[in-house]
């Protein structure tokens, strides 16, 4: 056999392990990198497979890639609304929060270690970040569903703190070889790799948006491979520009990943996640291999000191100083400070000192190795024990037991959303002809347990139903608060197509469009009765409008006298220029009148 035949043999067999025995991971309660590693360590020079490896400039090679790929994929993730909720907290945390865990980590490592102070700076740079992917393989393993504001928080920070720790630790590395200064020039490669990372980031997911939207291949298996070149180029770029390759590629994924009008989205999505879970293997099986038992065993003393400074005080100490302003309760910052799992960044780090030649690098290893399995093993396997204990806990999420797609080449003014049926809402025991959804959104298949229910009217919604419901993209914010009861109520600025039938307070329950205030008669009136009330002895057709203090409806479609369909419109900012029927912020008694014109 050829050695490239070997190779493709051993890569294929410790890639079937870790994926098997990443079924125990959730059993467990660990994190999967554990089981991960752990197939490394196995098939190492001190485990069971024998194979002998000391490449570190290939593992970093290998690391490097994993790593770009995973955060290209958490990038893709990541809502512009995630961002716009935590985006101070997380941001904060992942910067500044990096700087404070490597400062009481660093510092108190040299005390406890005897380390020259930048040494233990370094050691203290390289464990500053936390792995998003860790702290969720838990959570969503034993299917627990945290707050939004806290998942959010945790999600961001975790996806955007690496760069900030890759900066610190090549910075300090090049202090420590002579080949930069610890002021004037740290503070130039800080803003040179953050600038260009960013900068590079942002054009090149703009650039690779417009490519993907316009290019029109004729196969769609293309389009994933285009998105995942374009990731890499922005993070080759950047590197090549000095910039931080890792910052760019995940800002380029987040723009991809938030453009509305992405083709193949589905597709992009699924490819990425595979791919990012093959980057998790590759990389951690590799580091395994780095390992020697023998050599952690002997690095076992100083690194649980440094686990325990790490997690009990540096940690604790960035997230109560930082986050504590924006309103997060002692218990969520108590669960944050726990949940700064260590993964694949410090591992990856640690090879730098290897590869650059630094003194005492090996040793830095081994410390670091270890601190990042304690970190895994007991954070991990009790995470999801504290966030019961601190009663951080939602309702269990029922994940559906199918999935509905439409996979398409060009852009398509639709989206299909799966949306489940909260047990503690008003939805439960609710017919589907009840839920008053506007024109331009249907409901097109509910699934109860393992049942199949083609919608009907008169289907009445159980609690954990799952709904998939055809919604134009402009409608999606008014349905999204029809089944989360959440976000500020509003209409498109073109307006909704509402049924004449809708009772007043259903829409004011339902949508928060709150018109029984606005004229009597009762809130349990229908928009047809409403509207006919309102106009009295006006003539009503087809364009009759009538204006209230906050909304405008107009008549769309009469049946037999009656109002069968009306649009409903946000009040413009000034008045209409034609006569209409107007109604007075107070109450009338009797009902205001006015004119009404088609």
């Amino acid at each position: 056999m050829f050695l490239i035949d070997n190779l493709i043999l051993l890569a294929s067999v410790l890639t079937l392990f870790a994926i098997a025995f990443s079924r125990f991971a959730s059993r467990l309660g660990m994190p999967v990198l554990v089981l991960f590693i752990g197939v490394g360590m196995l098939a190492g020079s001190e485990g069971v497979g024998g194979i002998e490896f000391e490449n570190y400039a290939l593992a970093h090679a290998v690391g490097t890639v994993g790593l770009a790929i995973i955060l290209f994929d958490g990038g893709l993730g990541t809502s512009y609304s995630a961002f716009r909720l935590v985006w101070r907290p997380a941001a904060l945390l992942a910067t500044v929060g990096v700087l404070v865990t490597t400062l009481a980590t660093g510092l108190l490592a040299a005390w406890l270690l005897g380390l020259p102070v930048l040494e233990g700076l370094l050691l203290g740079a390289i464990v500053g970040s936390t792995d998003a992917a860790a702290v969720f393989a838990v959570l969503r393993g034993q299917g627990m569903n945290l707050d939004e504001r806290l998942t959010r928080t945790l999600e961001v920070e975790s996806g955007s703190n690496d760069p900030m720790a890759i900066f610190l630790t090549i910075g300090l590395i090049e202090v420590l070889l002579g080949q930069s200064d610890l002021g004037v020039g740290l503070l130039g490669l800080f803003f040179m790799q953050m600038g260009v990372g960013t900068a590079v980031g942002l054009a090149v997911g703009k650039g690779a948006t417009l490519l993907i939207n316009r290019i029109s291949l004729d196969s769609a298996g293309l389009y994933p491979v285009l998105t995942a070149a374009t990731g890499l180029f922005a993070f080759g770029l950047a590197a090549a520009l000095g910039g931080s390759g890792f910052l760019a590629i995940y800002l380029a994924g987040i723009v991809v990943g938030n453009s509305p009008t992405l083709v193949f989205r589905r597709g992009i999505f699924l490819f990425h996640d595979g791919m990012a879970w093959l980057g998790q293997i590759a990389m951690f099986v590799v580091l395994g291999l780095l390992s020697f038992p023998s050599r952690l065993m002997d690095a076992a003393p100083e690194g649980l000191l440094v686990a325990a400074g790490l997690i009990l005080l540096a940690r604790p100490l960035a997230v109560f100083g930082l986050t504590a302003p924006f309103g997060f309760s002692a218990r969520e910052l108590v669960f944050i400070s726990w949940a700064g799992l260590k993964g694949a960044v410090p591992v990856l780090l640690a090879t730098f000192p290897l590869l650059l030649g630094l003194p005492g690098g090996h040793r830095l290893f081994d410390i670091i190795f270890f601190v990042v399995l304690v970190s895994a093993i007991l954070q991990g396997s009790t995470l999801g024990w504290l966030a019961r204990k601190l009663r951080l806990l939602g309702p269990k999420r029922v994940a559906p037991p199918i999935s509905l797609e439409i996979s398409s080449l060009k852009h398509v003014e639709g989206d299909i959303i799966d949306y489940g049926v909260d047990p503690n809402t008003r939805l439960v025991g609710r017919a589907v002809r009840d839920l008053n959804l506007p024109d331009g959104a249907l409901v097109a298949l509910v699934t109860r347990g393992q049942r199949l229910i083609p919608p009907r009217g008169s289907t009445r919604l159980q609690a954990d139903d799952h709904l998939f419901v055809v919604v134009r993209p402009e409608l999606r914010p008014l349905v999204d608060r029809l089944f989360s009861g959440r976000g500020t109520p509003g209409v498109p600025e073109h307006g909704v197509e509402l049924q004449g039938g809708a009772i007043l307070s259903d829409l004011a329950e339902l949508y928060g469009l709150d018109l029984c205030p606005e004229l009597p008669p009762s809130c349990e009136d229908t928009l047809d009765g409403w509207l006919r009330h309102a106009l009295s002895d006006a003539p009503l057709d087809v364009g009759t409008r009538l204006q209230t203090p906050r909304y405008t409806l107009e008549v769309t479609e009469l049946r037999d006298g009656r109002v069968k369909r009306l649009r409903l419109l946000p009040r413009p900012p000034d008045p209409p220029s034609e006569p209409e029927v107007t109604l007075d912020e107070a109450p009338p008694e009797p009902p205001a009148t006015g004119s009404a014109h088609p």
